[in-house]
């Protein structure tokens, strides 16, 4: 097969609509609807990322979707970004849909008063953000208006910077290395539209380039390319035909804090401000999904596959014994579902395999009478009769 083909064989697009992933439509266009089984898929993926960030130490917070404009203003964003932003007008003031998550998390960490001993604070947000794209430039999922950041915002000390660097790319690392992504490293540097003092800046990029250096990590400069408020370390994944997808991104941050006054207590009874990290590892949900779709062909690993297993009884007599698997097998937590309709078994098969269902199990006269299934696992075919228990620890393995 060629590359063209099996670029075009892997379209999120084309396999979304088949798999019923998600879909489109002209009433809100760039902002995608979920159909169940893409729900399931996105919600594994969060799962998975929360449980992650959990055992890295992170707090999870939530921020409203819309703020009043003032706060762009006064963090920045509407200075360089205003043009990507939808507004409203709330009891005669201007608010604006959140394009990044950014002053959400000062006003949180602004809550209260802080001391040294308390940072590093590690906030983290699956949040809701709305940028306008031109309509030509809309692509599925990894062009759109509407998608969730999976940001974090960590609040550290200046002798902090490099050694929470270098855990959020430990963290980095760790969540790719799970769906079997390498990555290459870029360094981004100070843009034209830079806020803040030079000095700041090159003492960002040097802290940057100091924790990249020490980890050995092979990098290129890519310069001028930095946010606006500081530099930042860019991550490209290969997927499985090696093309390159930007994701993940760690940002360092001198400025944000003297905006929003963001402060703390430091250990000679003074107040300092703060370092931010801004950070994204997926970059945003839509995009990264797009990406494991056309990375995995639709062929999920067990634990993200939308539809797990599903049950294929020969015969209607042999349909409840199909409901009780299935009522089995859900009790462990794995999706399962009967195809109890009345077609031939060729094409319950061959549909299944479409549907790119991990495993299939055929239940018929036999299987009854030994209380066992047939089983046969996607790319690899039969694996003859097998137990309820040796099922469970099969799928237990995968």
């Amino acid at each position: 097969m060629s590359v063209e083909m099996d670029i075009e064989k892997r379209n999120h697009r084309k396999l979304g609509q088949e798999l019923e992933l998600f879909m489109a439509s002209e009433e809100a266009p760039g902002m995608p609807f979920y159909l169940p089984k893409g729900m399931v898929l996105r919600n594994e993926l969060e799962q998975f990322w929360k449980r992650k960030h959990q055992e890295a130490g992170y707090e999870e917070i939530k921020t409203p979707i819309m703020m009043k404009q003032g706060l762009w203003e006064q963090s920045g964003h509407w200075d360089h970004y205003h043009e990507n932003m939808y507004f409203s007008d709330v009891d005669e003031q201007q608010y604006a849909l959140k394009p990044m998550n950014c002053p959400g998390a000062m006003l949180i960490y602004n809550h209260k008063r802080r001391s040294y001993r308390e940072l590093p604070i590690r906030y983290a947000e699956l949040g809701l953000v709305h940028r306008h794209e031109l309509s030509g430039s809309l692509n599925g999922l990894l062009r759109v208006r509407a998608f969730t950041q999976d940001d974090a915002h960590l609040f550290v000390r200046k002798d902090q910077i490099e050694r929470e660097v270098d855990r959020v790319l430990d963290l980095i690392d760790e969540i790719y290395s799970e769906f079997g992504f390498s990555y290459e490293v870029e360094l981004s540097t100070r843009p034209e539209n830079y806020m803040g003092s030079i000095d700041l800046w090159d003492e960002a990029e040097q802290s940057l380039g100091e924790v990249l250096k020490q980890r050995g990590m092979a990098y290129r400069i890519n310069e001028g390319d930095g946010a606006f408020y500081g530099p930042k370390i860019d991550f490209h994944i290969l997927d499985s035909l090696g093309r390159s997808w930007q994701c993940g991104t760690v940002q360092l941050d001198f400025q944000m804090p003297e905006k929003f006054n963001c402060r703390y207590i430091n250990e000679k009874n003074e107040l300092e401000y703060p370092i931010i990290i801004h950070r994204a590892i997926f970059g945003s949900v839509e995009r990264f999904l797009a990406i494991l779709v056309e990375h995995y062909a639709g062929e999920f690993p067990l634990w993200l596959a939308p539809e797990q297993v599903r049950i294929i009884p020969i015969a209607d007599k042999h349909v409840a014994y199909a409901d009780e698997l299935k009522k089995e097998l859900a009790s462990k937590g794995f999706r399962v579902n009967v195809d109890n309709r009345a077609e031939k078994m060729g094409l319950k098969i061959r549909e299944s395999e479409k549907q790119k269902v991990p495993f299939m199990m055929i239940v018929g006269d036999q299987e009854v009478e030994n209380q066992k299934v047939s089983v046969r696992k996607r790319k690899e075919g039969d694996l003859g009769q097998l137990a309820i228990d040796d099922i469970l620890d099969l799928l237990k393995v995968e």
